[in-house]
């Protein structure tokens, strides 16, 4: 493959030309940021870029885990205090990568359940990813609010039972139950002003 180019897909292309346009304006106002960062990449990159393919075993995916972990690293500007790079790059990739199976994961579970339907809906594609973006933020707002939390939610929303059968089922006050559900809606409540 060397000396060939290959394509990754619309997001990274979206991911480079979103960066290009917003340079000029990162590189001034953060100079040693800026050298941190193209010190991390020239000696990193491909480091990285190999890690991530060895463990993805998928050359697009690899190089959409480490470009977007190097634009972690540029908005965070804290390259400067990057002590050990592999091992800091390493660990945002390692988040990325959970995200991205986490999304995936997400995805798939609502497409199957819009398959099942009984009634073909036909939802275009923005309203599908706009669906897709709110599914991924109330999952990561749950898993943030403890499991507790996301169970008692899960057993309200997803499996219909009332705050009283949680209650029986979990063995909990209903106050509890319901302290929780006030977490978990004003979570998702959040969410929503949000889009």
């Amino acid at each position: 493959m060397k000396g060939k180019a290959f394509y990754c897909g619309g997001l990274q292309q979206k991911l480079i030309i979103s960066i290009i346009i917003n340079l000029p304006f990162i590189l001034m106002s953060m100079p040693s940021h800026t050298a941190a960062i193209e010190r991390i990449y020239v000696q990193h990159h491909s480091w990285l870029y190999g890690w991530l393919r060895a463990k993805l075993n998928d050359a697009c995916d690899a190089a959409d885990v480490a470009q977007d972990t190097f634009v972690r690293i540029l908005v965070s500007r804290n390259a400067s205090q990057i002590r050990e790079p592999r091992d800091y790059l390493a660990t945002v990739a390692k988040g990325l990568v959970i995200d991205r199976y986490r999304r995936r994961a997400i995805e798939l579970a609502y497409l199957e359940t819009l398959a099942a339907r009984p009634v073909a809906t036909a939802i275009s594609e923005e309203d599908k990813a706009v669906i897709i973006e709110t599914l991924v933020a109330v999952d990561k707002a749950l898993t943030n609010l403890g499991a507790r939390t996301q169970r008692i939610f899960m057993l309200s929303q997803i499996e219909g039972l009332t705050y009283q059968q949680i209650a029986a089922q979990m063995k909990v006050s209903l106050t509890t139950v319901k302290k929780h559900m006030i977490r978990a809606l004003t979570e998702c409540s959040m969410i929503m002003a949000t889009l």
